[in-house]
């Protein structure tokens, strides 16, 4: 399948926390053992390139609050079979550039959200909540933040990685904002209404998020985001309401 081609861009991966604590061992198999077949089609190949996706969710690794891609991991703060498998997949990566000089590179994505987007995560969960009239259940204060990055900013980011300098590099490739929950709901209810928001007890060790640099992908390869949230709510509340119905007339 490799053949002939000069760069794979390799996507494919159980990327759902809850799927992968459904199938831990699957899961390894398909994060671990598929990103080492796909090196190993390169190599035998001799492909130009493979570009894996990551997720800065391998922070969770990380000691410090501020992380940019040199952060060292600590295997003790790992904390699920997920991130460990994206870590395993970049470690595969340069083990193949250092004994089989298969060049790579690796994007560790925000949160990507836009048309088409999973829909098992919180934006669209909160899409269908308003328009079929539910309260949307924010968990404490809503504080809990996220960068997220718009698909069309992130299509952009596959096409930079290309450029000679991002050979055998890692790059963050996030969203400049910190989107609270609290903010995701309320922009939800602004664009379609429904029955507003529904505050419930924090959860336990809740993740608050870290904070994320994506300057280096600026500098090297010259990629930022372009789209910012509110906008990029827009396009996808606009994709929905497409694909899913007509938002609820109640405003309150």
């Amino acid at each position: 399948a490799t053949r002939g081609i000069d760069v794979i861009y390799h996507l494919a991966a159980v990327a759902d926390v809850n799927n992968v604590a459904a199938d831990p061992t699957g899961s390894v198999a398909l994060n671990v053992l598929g990103t080492a077949n796909v090196l190993e089609s390169a190599r035998q190949n001799e492909l130009r390139r493979v570009v894996l996706a990551s997720t800065v969710w391998v922070y969770g690794a990380a000691r410090e609050e501020r992380v940019d891609e040199r952060v060292c991991f600590d295997p003790a703060l790992t904390g699920h079979v997920y991130t460990t498998t994206k870590i395993a997949a970049e470690m595969l990566c340069h083990d193949y550039q250092t004994m089989f000089k298969v060049p790579f590179t690796i994007l560790r994505y925000g949160i990507p959200y836009g048309p088409r987007m999973r829909p098992s995560l919180v934006i669209p969960i909160f899409m269908r909540k308003a328009i079929s009239g539910e309260p949307m259940t924010v968990a404490g204060d809503g504080s809990q933040n996220r960068k997220f990055v718009y698909v069309e900013d992130l299509a952009d980011a596959h096409v930079l990685a290309l450029a000679p300098e991002a050979e055998n590099q890692t790059y963050n490739i996030d969203g400049s904002e910190e989107v609270t929950i609290l903010r995701i709901a309320e922009t939800v209810h602004r664009l379609l209404g429904g029955k507003g928001i529904e505050f419930v007890p924090a959860r336990t060790g809740d993740y608050g998020g870290k904070q994320v640099s994506s300057t280096k992908a600026a500098r090297e390869i010259g990629w930022t985001p372009k789209v910012d949230f509110d906008a990029g709510m827009e396009r996808t509340v606009a994709w929905f309401l497409e694909t899913q119905g007509q938002p609820a007339l109640n405003r309150t």
